[in-house]
């Protein structure tokens, strides 16, 4: 039996992954959690083989939650979970150790998939992400654009799962103005929506 932990400050996001896994064959759940400080109390006392981890969590990111888990629980393998809007922090959760991800109306079928993938030791996503994979017109010139120092710093906060609201009162701005900021890079670096850009920022040493 493979064990599942999931982490979702949604009630119903939680009870309805519940419902789904425990009809499955082969799977089990071990606990669940609605925030950070409650998934690393709990996984000290629960075996737990996968946690499904969601990307937006109250206390912190799901992707410092990641970074926590993989340091303190190295055996655990980690899918993110997230709805379709929120697939561009996915590639950051990866570089952090996660194994892929789950969008999280996927059914029965697809959840299964994914915990045998990951239980295999390979990378499993819900999504095509051949974009995300394709090499930018800006890498293959080996010319870097010149980012401006507040699209640096909107960058790196991007890159830390923080939404538009909560950069933009970091830096007491509106934002709109860190929208743009975002659209800009995206246009000045090639690529094709956020997600690119943060691999595309990780790749080439541009955030921390």
């Amino acid at each position: 039996m493979t064990s599942v932990f999931i982490v979702d400050d949604h009630p119903i996001v939680v009870e309805g992954l519940k419902s789904v896994i425990e009809k499955l064959d082969g799977l089990h759940i071990s606990g669940v959690a609605y925030n950070a400080v409650d998934t690393i109390n709990l996984l000290k006392t629960v075996a737990t083989d996968v946690l499904l981890l969601d990307i937006n969590l109250p206390d912190i990111s799901g992707i410092d939650l990641c970074k926590k888990v993989r340091n303190q629980f190295p055996h655990i393998r980690i899918l993110g979970i997230s709805t379709f809007s929120e697939r561009s922090y996915i590639s950051r959760m990866i570089a952090h150790g996660a194994m892929g991800y789950l969008i999280k109306s996927a059914s029965a079928e697809e959840i299964s998939a994914a915990v045998t993938t990951i239980m295999q030791g390979k990378l499993y996503m819900s999504l095509d992400l051949e974009h995300l994979l394709r090499p930018s017109p800006v890498i293959q010139s080996g010319i870097l654009p010149n980012l401006t120092k507040r699209e640096k710093e909107v960058l790196q906060h991007i890159s830390e799962g923080l939404t538009n609201v909560q950069i933009a009162e970091k830096l007491f701005v509106s934002p709109s103005t860190i929208d743009t900021h975002r659209k800009n890079m995206i246009t000045k670096l090639e690529v094709s929506n956020t997600a690119a850009l943060i691999r595309f920022a990780i790749e080439h040493g541009l955030i921390n």
